[in-house]
């Protein structure tokens, strides 16, 4: 059975709003999900060293795992596109920090393919940068770093509909997750 692993950003938790929608498409495709915590509020989100953090609190859970799980990750829990790197993890980045050089060169470094998510109003995203990331990229005119945009609440949970199916339709094109090979069962005569 394939993994998923949600990395929540620094003020929601991984099971809350846009979090528990992406986590859903991975769910339903009969993946485990693993939701982490944070062990404690980090002090500063956009210091070099949040990345270092953020790849100790989330290593120890893919090590428990083992293969090639999928990762989830949104605005603080990008910080672990260094470790998506290092073990060639596909991945889906909501909301990434585009704006500080780890988490860009960690993404630049990565071999399995990800997906960018992001908003035009969103001041750490960078809609440029992120085609030239990647070919996966969805985003979403006006949408802030919470992907909320402007007008009445239903524009919003439209937003919120599209982005997840984006996520499915990366999923499609990535072959996610990837079909285990059939092991022919063998027959005992008389059975």
């Amino acid at each position: 059975m394939p993994d998923a692993v949600v990395i929540p950003g620094g003020q929601l938790g991984p099971a809350a709003g846009l979090l528990m929608y992406a986590a859903a498409v991975p769910e339903r495709r009969g993946a485990t999900v693993h939701r982490h915590s944070w062990s404690r509020q980090p002090v500063d989100l956009l210091e070099r060293q949040i990345e270092s953090w953020v790849g100790n609190e989330i290593a120890p859970l893919l090590g428990s795992l083992g293969g090639k799980p999928l990762l989830i990750g949104k605005s603080l829990g990008t910080n672990a596109a260094a470790l998506a790197a290092e073990q060639s993890l596909p991945a889906v980045w909501l909301t990434p920090v585009l704006t500080v050089p780890w988490i860009v060169d960690a993404l630049r470094r990565a071999t399995a393919p990800f997906l960018l998510v992001g908003g035009t109003a969103d001041p750490l995203w960078d809609g440029p940068l992120a085609r030239r990331l990647s070919p996966h990229v969805f985003e979403i005119e006006e949408a802030d770093h919470g992907m909320q945009v402007p007008g009445p609440l239903l524009d919003s949970i439209a937003a919120l509909g599209r982005t997840v199916t984006a996520i499915d339709q990366f999923l499609d094109t990535i072959h996610w997750p990837p079909r285990q090979p059939c092991t022919p069962r063998r027959l005992t005569p008389g059975r």
